[in-house]
């Protein structure tokens, strides 16, 4: 043995032992990098911030137009229909004080035409200490947060090729959307809107118990789940028909949908003795109910005609826009039950009478007919994109602080 290895074997047993742990030694070190690596190539977190940073903007607007009426932020996120939804959250249906009908005289059915999965989740945030306001906003805030994640599977779903870009202009182009400011109020639209979002999503990734109970999920906040319900359940009898490999779970997804809708309708034809209570109670209560477009036909020409307000005109120009790119929406061959469901909001918001300048609010649950645009978007370059979606969101800001604090119908 030479001298060279026989140094460096006493070198060899001068150098500590190694303990049989090490290793495990610095895992829960290497499990939090694996996380952070994944969150940092995860789309989801990009989309919780752009839609975040991008309702925050919109709110500071509404802030600054209200200080200048005179009024409060507090006073417009929760104005009108937030109002009904946060004494329900506190009173209930039965106990609700002080309703009354279109007319103004008393009427005690009145509260059923809110549906109760909204000021339900509201109560049970309150359990946790906060006050009713801010568990409001709390509940439409969350409820965004997970309408943004959806919008990013909707991406990947069409658009493959670049579906997390198009997925991220997707949540810029909603959450900047004309009226969005209801995302941020006591309103329903953004806990509807996030089941509506993972039922279609259950749909397209043929998830049908995701897409059921969402589906339910939905018809529980607002009646615009009918048309939800009605994709959900077509798309998974087509599944079941046709023998699919999940076709049993397709069937169940198909008798869970409807369940949350219809159950609430006929809780309310009992209460109220009428098979169109539901129905009876908005045409009494709102002065509301389907006349298969005419209002609305009325409103456009005579607004095209005359001598309107900018609001006015630009609420007839982005409905007629949304109409124009179901259409593309049609012909670009978006998937079937996006492009149903999109056309179905838009029908049944065109087609019922009552508070013709809230159109643009209650077409917002659409949002398929924004796809088009996202995927032309998505193939631009980027600052092409990015301009093109600020400047959306700065006039959707705009359209939705002045429709709370200059108009009073708007909402």
């Amino acid at each position: 043995m030479d001298t060279l290895s026989v140094l460096r074997e006493v070198d060899d047993l001068d150098q500590p032992a190694v303990p049989e742990t090490a290793p495990h030694q610095g895992r829960p070190a290497r499990v939090f990098e694996r996380v952070l690596d994944r969150l940092a190539r995860s789309p989801y977190p990009r989309a919780i911030l752009l839609y975040l940073v991008i309702r925050t903007a919109s709110v500071q607007l509404l802030d600054l137009l209200a200080a200048r009426r005179g009024t409060t932020l507090t006073d417009r996120l929760t104005a009108w229909d937030g109002q009904w939804y946060l004494r329900l959250a506190v009173h209930g249906y039965a106990d609700l004080p002080g309703t009354l009908d279109a007319a103004r005289q008393p009427y005690s059915d009145a509260p059923m035409a809110f549906f109760p999965l909204y000021p339900k989740l509201v109560e049970a945030v309150m359990w946790l200490g906060p006050d009713v306001v801010t568990a409001a906003l709390m509940v439409s805030v969350l409820g965004g947060l997970v309408l943004a994640c959806g919008l990013i599977r909707i991406g990947r779903a069409v658009s493959p090729d670049r579906g997390d870009r198009t997925g991220l202009v997707l949540v810029a182009l909603w959450a900047g959307a004309p009226m969005a400011i209801v995302f941020s109020m006591a309103y329903t639209e953004a806990v509807f809107c996030a089941f509506a979002v993972w039922a279609l999503v259950g749909v397209l990734e043929r998830r049908w118990l995701l897409a059921g109970l969402c589906a339910f999920g939905a018809g529980l906040s607002r009646s615009t789940a009918v048309v939800l319900v009605a994709v959900v359940v077509l798309a998974a009898l087509i599944a079941f028909f046709r023998r699919t490999e999940k076709r049993w779970w397709a069937l169940a997804g198909a008798v869970i949908a409807p369940l949350g809708v219809a159950g609430y309708l006929g809780f309310v034809a009992y209460r109220t003795g009428s098979w169109t209570g539901w129905q009876d109670i908005e045409l009494r209560g709102w002065n509301t109910e389907f006349d298969f477009g005419a209002e609305t036909a009325d409103s456009v020409l005579t607004r095209l005609t005359g001598d309107e307000s900018v609001f006015s005109t630009l609420t007839v120009f982005f409905l007629l826009g949304a109409v124009a790119l179901a259409i593309v929406a049609v012909f670009i061959r978006v998937p079937w039950p996006l492009t149903l469901y999109g056309v179905g909001v838009l029908l049944l918001a065109i087609g019922t009478r009552g508070l013709p300048d809230a159109k643009i609010r209650f077409i917002l649950p659409a949002f398929p007919v924004l796809i088009p645009i996202a995927i032309g978007l998505s193939k631009r370059r980027t600052v092409t994109a990015v301009v093109a979606a600020a400047a959306w969101v700065v006039l959707g800001a705009w359209f939705s602080a002045h429709a709370l604090t200059a108009w009073r119908y708007a909402i």
